[in-house]
């Protein structure tokens, strides 16, 4: 995420870090606007004037994460489309895996309150969807299947490495790219899909199962 040294920003960090520590120590439901407020030093009006309620707060950075995708995606600078969606995922996951004492707070503070886990489904689903659309624009001709099921994979795959990380294991960027390129190129696009792809021909007996030719060819590309 870009640092924004200005005042309003100082302040909206301090109410977003005081939230979080009483979320932590007294519960979400159980820590009014108030409390907040008088942990952070500003008016209740000035929280309100900064968030629409404690939901938003838990999902600041996302609001902000969310923009920066965008503004990334339609710099028009990128000649793979395929990889600019990749790179976007690490951009999101270098903004949590900087301070990862937070992002795992924000992480157990989520997981305990059911209508926090279904914001979060909806956040997910927001990125995806930036990434279905960047993808349609920038390749007209590319079925829309393709389009939605690489936002779909970039998005999977960026939150099972981010859970990794909340859920206390070390893990750097580096290992998002990897996976990232992995899956991607087992579809034949994304960043790692440069080179001519090889042909396999089979051939099999019309009455054999399906399911035999399935295991056979899973056997001889093993």
């Amino acid at each position: 995420m870009s640092a924004d040294a200005s005042p309003a920003a100082a302040e909206r960090t301090a109410v977003i870090s005081a939230a979080l520590e009483l979320f932590h120590e007294h519960g979400f439901e159980a820590t009014s606007v108030e409390q907040i407020a008088k942990a952070a030093n500003v008016s209740r009006s000035t929280f309100f004037r900064q968030f629409g309620g404690k939901e938003d707060v838990v999902f600041a950075d996302h609001e902000v994460l969310l923009d920066e995708v965008r503004a990334f995606l339609a710099d028009g600078r990128h000649d793979d489309p395929f990889a600019a969606v990749c790179e976007a995922s690490e951009r999101v996951f270098r903004h949590f895996a900087a301070d990862p004492v937070v992002a795992r707070r924000r992480y157990e503070i989520v997981r305990r309150v059911p209508v926090l886990r279904e914001r979060e489904i909806v956040t997910v689903f927001r990125y995806e969807r930036i990434f279905d659309d960047y993808l349609r624009q920038s390749l007209p001709g590319l079925d829309p299947i393709d389009a939605v099921g690489f936002s779909a994979l970039a998005t999977a795959v960026h939150n099972h490495v981010l859970r990794r990380l909340l859920r206390g294991e070390d893990v750097a960027p580096d290992v998002l790219r990897t996976a990232l390129v992995t899956a991607s190129a087992r579809f034949g696009i994304g960043p790692d899909a440069d080179g001519e792809d090889d042909v396999v021909v089979a051939v099999f007996p019309r009455r054999m199962p399906r399911a035999e030719v399935a295991r056979r060819l899973a056997t001889e590309l093993d």
